[in-house]
């Protein structure tokens, strides 16, 4: 991998990759295997993008990305074809739930404890929500006859048209939006919801935690595209962020401050919502410009609190915690393979995560164990390693987890999501259908456009 250069450079190539993260390191391995020349430009010091894992004080954090769910193939090959180890997440004994009143309750299996009344409701919306997302084609939820209709109502108003037990809305919401979109459920519509669902198969996926956060990597996630990354070699040029993309029937030449790439094709391997990062030549078609104002990044703080030993555990406590009613409406176990000391990782997500940004960094931190010590009890205050991961300060991303439509977005704009714009591809987790905002997607949509490349290719002569 090249780093810094203060020499001009022209490079010509047969693909341009912007984006070394999961999805342009696939892309560029899949095309150097089909014979085509590649530059990946990554405008960061480092690959993986919204994989990065890091040593904060002497513990191994993974700040960005980390788990992998069964249903996620595409990342399960990569991690065995790269000889990577996964490991399960700990999950024996209780988990907690904080109820409405403060009180917490601990419990075994997958439904809060919660009254007969407000569990019968959970399950049969439940029900409902599943025999919905079946009908829903991840790759094209805009096709689905009721899409209009779907993409119109606000995920939280559909909800409270079906009850209203506050309890059992508050508990079917926050998979989709404090822990998932990350955004405010009143701010995205069914059809974005019942997406992100399809993209795990179904909505009972989607809230089982055991599912979703199954397993890591030994050594963190960032291995992915790190490996990747090592055997391009120096094809892949950090910090390169592109500032011109001109583009037409012969190619593109993209422009950085030190070097200037030819290629046949590009690929846009990052989030759409930093696009508009990049002066293009001409503009992008109008459809684009539309497009890409009604898709927003969602907010999420990760938090990561090290302990001398995972205490929790003495306790009979898997570590798996929830409740729509705490500042950390989730917090699992996360300690490290291998590792004597105990991390637990919390999550504040949307307009919480907002509000605790308008806090001096102490009292943020204050309010968040504070959090933690209502699942965990007090011993949660006093974290030997305490690190928050705000990839809303990022430059090159702004926001966690993932890119999402506005209201009435997803139906209007979905199916250009993905459309060449002349010789641009494109192709990010944002953009995913199957593993939608996941490394799975991304790696999914690098292979995707490098197989569309390498037929246009074809076709081209």
């Amino acid at each position: 991998m090249r780093r810094r250069s203060c020499i001009m450079a022209e490079i010509t190539r047969d693909v341009l990759i912007i984006g070394a993260g999961a999805a342009g390191t696939t892309a560029a391995n899949d095309l150097r295997k089909a014979g085509l020349s590649v530059a990946v430009l990554e405008a960061r010091d480092r690959v993986g993008g919204r994989l990065w894992t890091d040593v904060i004080e002497g513990a191994m954090l993974e700040i960005g990305g980390q788990w992998v769910s069964p249903d996620q193939d595409a990342l399960k090959d990569t991690i065995e074809e790269l000889g990577l180890e996964t490991y399960s997440r700990y999950r024996e004994g209780d988990s907690i739930y904080v109820g409405p009143d403060g009180t917490t309750h601990r419990f075994t299996g997958e439904m809060f404890p919660v009254s007969p009344e407000t569990e019968k409701v959970i399950t049969e919306v439940t029900d409902r929500l599943d025999a919905m997302v079946a009908e829903i084609d991840p790759d094209q939820p805009w096709a689905h006859p009721k899409a209009k209709e779907w993409d119109s109502v606000t995920w939280d108003a559909w909800l409270r048209q079906q009850t209203d037990d506050d309890e059992a809305v508050r508990n079917l919401a926050f998979a989709t939006g404090s822990a998932m979109l990350t955004k405010p459920t009143h701010s995205f519509s069914l059809l974005q919801s019942l997406l992100m669902a399809s993209s795990a198969g179904s909505y009972s996926n989607l809230v089982d935690a055991d599912f979703i956060l199954d397993k890591r990597v030994v050594g963190g996630l960032q291995q992915v595209p790190i490996l990747l990354a090592e055997r391009l070699g120096d094809d892949v040029f950090l910090n390169q962020p592109v500032r011109t993309l001109e583009w037409g029937q012969d190619g593109v030449v993209a422009t950085t401050d030190e070097h200037t790439v030819k290629a046949r094709y590009a690929v846009l391997a990052f989030a759409p919502v930093l696009y508009n990062r990049i002066s293009f030549v001409p503009s992008l078609p109008r459809r684009q410009h539309q497009m890409h104002q009604h898709i927003s990044m969602g907010f999420v703080i990760k938090v990561h609190a090290v302990y001398d030993r995972p205490f929790w555990r003495e306790q009979g406590l898997s570590g798996t915690a929830f409740s729509p009613y705490e500042l950390s409406h989730e917090a699992y176990d996360n300690t490290n393979h291998g590792d004597e000391r105990g991390t637990l990782v919390g999550f504040v997500s949307d307009q919480n995560a907002d509000d605790l940004f308008t806090l001096s960094a102490e009292e943020r931190k204050e309010r968040i164990l504070e959090s933690l010590s209502h699942y965990y009890g007090p011993e949660a205050k006093n974290p030997v390693v305490y690190y928050e991961s705000d990839w809303g300060t990022e430059e090159w991303t702004r926001g966690a987890y993932a890119a999402s439509f506005d209201m009435g977005g997803l139906h209007r704009y979905g199916p250009d999501l993905r459309t060449p714009v002349g010789p641009i591809h494109f192709a990010c987790s944002d953009l995913a259908g199957a593993g939608y905002q996941h490394v799975d997607g991304a790696i999914r949509m690098g292979h995707l456009v490098a197989s569309n490349i390498v037929a246009a290719s074809r076709d081209a002569g």
